[in-house]
């Protein structure tokens, strides 16, 4: 269950497309469309899709990113505290749709990668925030 709550967790920021994960150039403030960028690179990184599935893939990740824009905005509208567990768990669950989305688009050998590469995300995220000794 900590597993999937770390990959959950490191997924949340992922919100652009792969057409520019496949080959736009990194940069950006962090926090920013420039992160989301790289964390769609890292997860998709070593998965060649067809064109379909990159349609798809695109049509998924527009999906999600207009339901968490939504989201987000009736946040803010209402004053909730967008760091708060009821929030974050929400944006959890969207991910996870997201992410479920994306590995039915998949082959199993593409499935495959996405997961090694999520946890790879995972792994990172959970070493960048652990607190220094």
């Amino acid at each position: 269950m900590k597993v999937l709550r770390i990959l959950a967790a490191a997924a949340i920021a992922l919100t652009a497309s792969t057409a520019m994960a496949q080959g736009g150039p990194p940069g950006g403030a962090p926090g920013g469309p420039g992160m989301a960028q790289r964390q769609m690179e890292m997860l998709m990184q070593g998965i060649t899709l067809t064109d379909a599935q990159k349609a798809k893939v695109d049509e998924i990740i527009a999906a999600s990113g207009a339901e968490s824009r939504k989201m987000m905005e009736e946040v803010q509208a209402s004053g909730a505290d967008p760091r708060s567990p009821e929030i974050r768990a929400k944006r959890t669950e969207l991910t996870n749709k997201r992410n479920e989305a994306i590995k039915a688009a998949l082959t199993p050998d593409q499935q495959a990668v996405f997961a090694k590469n999520l946890e790879a995300m995972a792994a990172a995220m959970q070493n960048r925030q652990r607190p220094p000794r």
